[in-house]
């Protein structure tokens, strides 16, 4: 994947990692990137500032939107999933299960109905890529986000099976391990070293160039890696320890 260039779209675009991944597009020479938020005026207010950001009003989780943004976007070779629900309960503390729904209704089915939106864009365009902002509470389960891990283990179940989809035509499919970020989502962790968002970019435009299946993005993801391949049950009693401090 050429970046320099390239055409893409960022879903949560607006603010956050999102905003990170434009900040370094901008700084590797895209032709143009589509800002897609859920309100119009935030995408305008993150698109003003320089002329080749386009405004995209989006919610992945709303068919429509994704079919109008596709419609709109047909020069498009580069997507990337960055649009997140985050939420902090377990799974049988929180009062209902709207907050989950939304987890898995964003997290999962809005990013790979994107990628089927995208995907005949991406072939017509010549492949691609495809990122998908993951989480390391994706590939170890995390008790106090009982919605927000497993709908990143589904993400990432999926991004796996995109992958093995889209590599006839020549399109990769980049699942990224977000550890902790310095973002207005994340302002509630303070256990654990934050990463800056362009830095995030940094790492998915990498694991694009280079056509890397699974990229861990900072310390904390590399770290939380190691530890479930040295010892993942010892890994499994310490998140639980982190919900029940009796827990052996």
């Amino acid at each position: 994947m050429n970046i320099d260039g390239c055409t893409a779209i960022v879903t949560g675009g607006n603010r956050g990692i999102g905003e990170g991944f434009v900040d370094e597009l901008l700084a590797q020479n895209a032709r143009r990137v589509y800002v897609a938020a859920r309100s119009l005026a935030d995408a305008q207010a993150a698109a003003a500032r320089d002329p080749r950001l386009v405004a995209i009003e989006l919610d992945v989780t709303d068919d429509a939107a994704v079919a109008a943004a596709a419609a709109a976007c047909p020069d498009v070779d580069l997507l990337i999933n960055n649009a997140g629900a985050f939420g902090m309960t377990t799974l049988l503390s929180a009062p209902d299960m709207t907050a989950m729904r939304a987890e898995i209704a964003t997290n999962y089915l809005g990013m790979v109905a994107m990628v089927r939106a995208f995907a005949p864009i991406l072939k017509v365009n010549g492949g691609g890529a495809v990122i998908n902002v993951l989480s390391a509470g994706g590939i170890v389960a995390v008790p106090n986000m009982g919605g927000y891990s497993p709908s990143k283990f589904a993400a990432r179940a999926a991004s796996d099976c995109l992958r093995a989809e889209l590599a006839p035509q020549g399109t990769h499919v980049a699942a990224l391990i977000v550890g902790s970020v310095d973002t207005r989502m994340a302002a509630h962790v303070t256990w654990v070293e934050k990463t800056s968002p362009r830095d995030i970019g940094k790492a998915g435009l990498l694991a694009a160039r280079h056509n890397i299946p699974e990229h861990d993005t900072d310390v904390h993801a590399v770290s939380v890696r190691a530890h479930l391949a040295r010892d993942p049950s010892g890994l499994a009693k310490a998140m639980a320890k982190s919900l029940n401090p009796a827990a052996r």
